[in-house]
């Protein structure tokens, strides 16, 4: 089975499950081969509550490799979280392996102060 294929009806499977509300949102990651993305998403309403990538200028400015990077993305997410009052999500890896650069987003927004 053609490798994204396969990771698609992964990412079915999990949104299947993992659903977000305005009081406990859900964390999507997306990894590109060079860039990460994470947003916090409202299901009910389908709108994103905030969001941070490795493209913005300060995560740029920072010369550290793609996992650092993600992890600073991870607590630049969790920081936009905890202005607008929230501190609970659930994680959505997208398809993809818990580990790497999608590990990396979740721990850096466990120490930036979400719980999930």
């Amino acid at each position: 089975m053609d490798k994204l294929i396969k990771r698609q009806k992964i990412r079915y499977r999990i949104r299947a499950k993992v659903a977000g509300t305005a009081t406990k949102p859900r964390l999507a990651v997306f990894r590109s081969n060079a860039e990460i993305y994470a947003q916090l998403i409202d299901d009910t309403n389908g709108t994103t509550l905030a969001a941070a990538s490795s493209r913005e200028k300060d995560i740029v400015a920072q010369k550290v490799p793609k996992v650092e990077k993600s992890k600073l993305v991870g607590a630049a997410v969790a920081l936009k979280a905890v202005g607008l009052g929230i501190t609970t999500c659930v994680f959505d890896r997208g398809g993809n392996l818990y580990h790497g650069r999608v590990k990396a987003v979740a721990d850096g927004a466990r120490e930036g102060g979400l719980q999930f």
